[in-house]
């Protein structure tokens, strides 16, 4: 059973879901053409949402990865463009920062995030690996007192606002996942381009980047050894904090659901008033609660970063029940569900996302599957109540 919230919590994630419902409700329409929502991270700017995964030494809330996740579902509850914007400043890159970086770097860039004046981008996916991570060929390698960085990077949220990429590469040009090391490239560093676009379903562009000869200072090699478990680590947060979106996004187009069953009329009452919607309505909630739960749990783990096998079923459970919820939805609202008149349909598209970012399905259910082969215990059965 977990705690109840402390009324710190509750009062600080009262205060984002007022500013989501009063001020980020309605503008979310307009952030559908690619727009940067830079209104709404102004606003969580100065509540300190931005930096809730910076250490308070350094201007920033510090809060867990449950309070994290906490605010990121109000946010997508409305708006899953500025949630995804927000997930930018408060997952795995800013993680990765806080954690690895020379104390000159953090006590430059972090409070430039806390202050909503620096967007990070996280450069992982390229055109021919995605979670195929050993077969990464972007590389960065010593030429002199200067590091050289070459390669290609796709599909990459916020790189035409980003003032700092946080890059995923091949160090000197080892191979497989050990070779994987982790560099910082500033904006404005000659031979980075932003070459290509994106747009998605969900609203937002994705971009195409691109290295060439960047050289970079020794000091921005944040991960040179054992990189690639420490992206495994820290992206254990990632599948905390996409489901936390997914969730807000299924609860959103509940609540819709749930209004709009109560106002809408046919054949003379409420289709509330008839079976079939009452319980299509119950199971939508029973997914919700379900989904938050085992999300809930994967996050309090947290110690600094999730347990993996919980993180990895909390993402697969949130993300499939916003597909599945938001989809309910539509078909509530009817024909109107399919127009852009209603805001389900904007959160159906959001809803999509999730299993794609942040490790897929597949690959997430073949990890659980190999964790459940390896730790049954002949004795004793699954694990599950000793996480309790």
């Amino acid at each position: 059973m977990f705690e109840r919230l402390s009324e710190e919590q509750r009062r600080f994630v009262g205060t984002v879901r007022a500013l989501a419902q009063s001020r980020f409700k309605e503008r979310a329409a307009s952030y559908m053409d690619g727009s940067f929502p830079w209104e709404n991270i102004r606003a969580l700017a100065e509540l300190g949402v931005l930096g809730m995964a910076v250490p308070e030494e350094l201007g920033g809330l510090g809060l867990p990865v449950f309070d994290t996740a906490l605010v990121l579902e109000e946010i997508a509850k409305v708006c899953y463009v500025t949630a995804m914007a927000v997930l930018g400043e408060v997952g795995v890159q800013t993680r990765i920062i806080a954690h690895y970086a020379p104390e000159a770097i953090r006590a430059r860039i972090l409070p430039q995030v806390c202050r909503g004046e620096s967007i990070l981008a996280i450069c992982m996916t390229e055109p021919d690996a995605g979670t195929d991570v050993a077969n990464y060929r972007t590389n960065v390698e010593r030429v002199g007192a200067k590091l050289r960085l070459n390669g290609v990077k796709t599909l990459i949220s916020r790189a035409e606002e980003a003032a700092m990429f946080v890059v995923f590469t091949r160090v000197d040009k080892r191979p497989g996942r050990e070779g994987i090391g982790c560099v910082l490239v500033e904006r404005g560093t000659p031979g980075l381009a932003v070459t290509g676009s994106f747009h998605t379903m969900g609203g937002e562009n994705l971009h195409e980047v691109r290295f060439e000869d960047c050289e970079i200072a020794p000091e921005n090699l944040v991960i040179e050894e054992d990189g690639f478990r420490r992206l495994l680590s820290s992206f254990n947060t990632q599948r905390c904090l996409n489901p936390a979106i997914s969730l807000g996004l299924a609860e959103g187009a509940f609540e819709e659901a749930v209004r709009y069953a109560q106002e809408r009329a046919a054949f003379g009452r409420p289709i509330a008033a008839f079976q079939g919607m009452r319980w299509k309505l119950a199971m939508m909630y029973r997914e919700i609660e379900s989904a938050r739960s085992i999300l809930y749990r994967a996050c309090r783990s947290a110690n600094p970063f999730p347990d993996p096998l919980l993180a990895a079923v909390a993402k697969i459970t949130c993300n499939e029940t916003a597909q599945r919820v938001t989809s309910e939805a539509v078909q509530v609202f009817g024909g109107y569900g399919f127009t852009d008149a209603f805001p389900v349909s904007r959160l159906y598209r959001g809803a999509r996302y999730g299993t794609l970012g942040g490790g897929t399905t597949e690959t997430l259910l073949d990890l659980i599957g190999k964790r459940v082969l390896a730790g049954l215990d002949p004795a004793d059965g699954i694990s599950g109540l000793a996480n309790f």
